[in-house]
C-alpha cells in the first residue's frame, strides 16, 4: 500500500502546476478568505478551474460523505467539516490532488489597527486538524487516495509572516517553489480579497443610499462569515428579505470617511472614540477577529437611522459569541432600534419556529420603522451624506440636460 502510494504522490508532483486539482472545503472562516486563496493559488500557477471547493452545508452532505467520521465537538461549524472533507474524497467526478484546508490563526480586518488583535475563535482555528483525525484514525484516507493533505498554519492579519508559513506547505506539491514566488502570490491574494470587499462594501453603500433616499428601513445581519452558509445559518435572511426589506452583513458595511465621520465625528470630537473604529468605549477585550466587527457593526447600526432592525445569529454553544450578547443587544436597543436573535442554531433549521419568528419581525418592522427612523434623525448631526450625495448627483444632471 506505501509503494503503491508512494508512487502516485510522485506521478502528481510531476504534473504541471496548471494541471493540479485543489480541493478547499467551503467552511468556516474560508467564507470570508475565498478569494485570497484562489487569487494566491493562480499566482502559483493553478488553473482557477482546478480549485474545487465543497457544496454548501447540509444534513444529506454530512450523512453521506461525513458518517462515522465525526469530531466529538459542540460547536457544528467544526463538526459539519466531516461532510466537506468527505465529499471532496470521494464525492469528485475528476479525483482531486489536493485537500487544502488551511488553520486561520488571524484574520484580515477593516478593524486591525483599532484593535489588541484579529485572532480566530480557538476551536475554528485548530478545526482542520480536529477533523483530519476522523479521515486518519482506522486508516490513512489521504493517503489511500492519493491525496496530499495540507493545513498550513496562515497568519492572514501579518502580511509579513504569510509567505513564510505558506511556503514550506506548498513546497510539499511545488519543489520547486521560492519564497520569494510565494511572497508575490501572498500579495496576489491580498489584493484579490481587498478588492472583493471593497465591491461589496460599494454594493452595501449603495442599498443603505437607497434606503435613506427613499426613507425605508433595512435589516442588518450580526453574524460570523460562515452563517453565509444556507445549512449553518439557514437562510433565515432570506426568509426576511421576502418581506421586501434589504438585508446587508455587519462584515461588509461601507468604511468611507464621509459616511463614519457623520456618524461618529462628535464622539471622536469628545475623545469617547480615537477614530469611529475604535471599539473600545464598548469592548476593551478586542483580541477576536469576528467578535471585534460584530461590536463595531452593532455600533453603525445604533447611529445609522435606516438600519430600523438587527438580526443576531448564533450556533449552538458558542464560546466566543455568548458573551457578547448582553453588550451587542445594549448597544442596538439604547438606539431604540428592533433586536432579535437567532441563538442555538444547529444542524436542523426549525422551520415552524422560524416562520413565527420572521412573521412576528416582519410585523414589528413595518409598525415601529418610521418612528425608529425620525428618532434616530433627530440625534444626527446634519444630513446624512448619502442623501447629500443623490442631491448632488441630482443637480448635476439637472446642469448637463440643461
Amino acid at each position: 500500500m506505501l509503494g503503491s502510494w508512494l508512487a502516485r504522490k510522485h506521478s502528481a508532483l510531476l504534473k504541471q502546476r496548471s494541471e493540479f486539482r485543489i480541493g478547499i472545503p467551503r467552511v468556516l472562516n474560508i467564507w470570508s478568505t475565498h478569494q485570497f486563496w484562489i487569487a494566491f493559488l493562480e499566482a502559483l500557477g493553478v488553473n482557477p478551474r482546478n480549485v474545487v471547493f465543497s457544496s454548501e452545508t447540509s444534513e444529506e452532505q454530512g450523512r453521506q460523505y461525513g458518517r462515522g467520521r465525526g469530531a466529538v465537538d459542540c460547536c457544528y461549524p467544526v463538526k459539519c467539516m466531516s461532510g466537506h472533507y468527505g465529499e471532496l474524497i470521494f464525492g469528485q467526478k475528476r479525483k482531486i490532488d489536493v485537500l487544502l484546508s488551511p488553520m486561520i490563526y488571524t484574520l484580515p480586518s477593516h478593524l486591525h489597527a483599532h484593535v489588541v488583535n484579529s485572532l480566530s475563535c480557538p476551536r475554528v482555528m485548530a478545526g482542520p486538524e480536529n477533523i483530519r483525525g476522523g479521515f486518519t484514525k482506522e486508516t490513512d484516507v489521504f493517503s489511500d487516495q492519493g491525496i496530499l493533505y495540507l493545513a498550513p498554519l496562515a497568519s492572514l492579519a501579518e502580511p509579513l509572516v504569510l509567505p513564510k508559513q505558506l511556503h514550506p506547505a506548498f513546497q510539499r506539491i511545488f519543489p520547486d517553489l521560492t519564497l520569494a514566488e510565494t511572497r508575490k502570490a501572498v500579495e496576489k491574494g491580498y489584493a484579490a480579497l481587498t478588492g472583493f470587499n471593497r465591491s461589496m462594501r460599494d454594493a452595501t453603500r449603495e442599498i443603505l443610499a437607497t434606503c435613506a433616499r427613499t426613507d425605508k428601513p433595512a435589516i442588518l445581519v450580526l453574524a460570523r462569515p460562515y452563517h453565509l452558509d444556507p445549512g449553518i445559518g439557514h437562510d433565515i435572511e432570506t426568509d426576511l428579505q421576502a418581506y421586501g426589506y434589504p438585508i446587508v452583513w455587519g462584515q461588509y458595511l461601507p468604511l468611507d470617511d464621509d459616511l463614519l465621520d457623520w456618524m461618529f465625528a462628535a464622539e471622536v470630537q469628545k475623545g469617547e472614540i480615537r477614530s469611529p473604529l475604535d471599539i473600545h468605549d464598548v469592548w476593551p477585550s478586542s483580541y477576536s477577529g469576528n467578535t471585534n466587527e460584530i461590536l463595531w457593526a452593532a455600533k453603525f447600526a445604533a447611529r445609522f437611522p435606516w438600519i430600523t432592525c438587527v438580526i443576531r445569529l448564533t450556533s449552538y454553544e458558542c464560546g466566543m459569541d455568548q458573551p457578547t450578547y448582553t453588550p451587542v443587544k445594549e448597544i442596538i436597543e439604547c438606539s431604540g432600534t428592533l433586536y432579535f436573535s437567532f441563538q442555538d442554531l444547529d444542524s436542523t433549521k426549525p422551520t415552524g419556529s422560524v416562520k413565527i419568528r420572521t412573521e412576528t419581525i416582519a410585523y414589528y418592522l413595518e409598525r415601529n420603522s418610521p418612528g425608529i427612523i425620525s428618532t434616530k434623525l433627530n440625534c444626527s448631526a446634519g444630513v446624512c451624506p448619502l442623501i447629500n450625495l443623490m442631491t448632488s448627483d441630482a443637480k448635476l444632471s439637472v446642469d448637463n440636460q440643461g
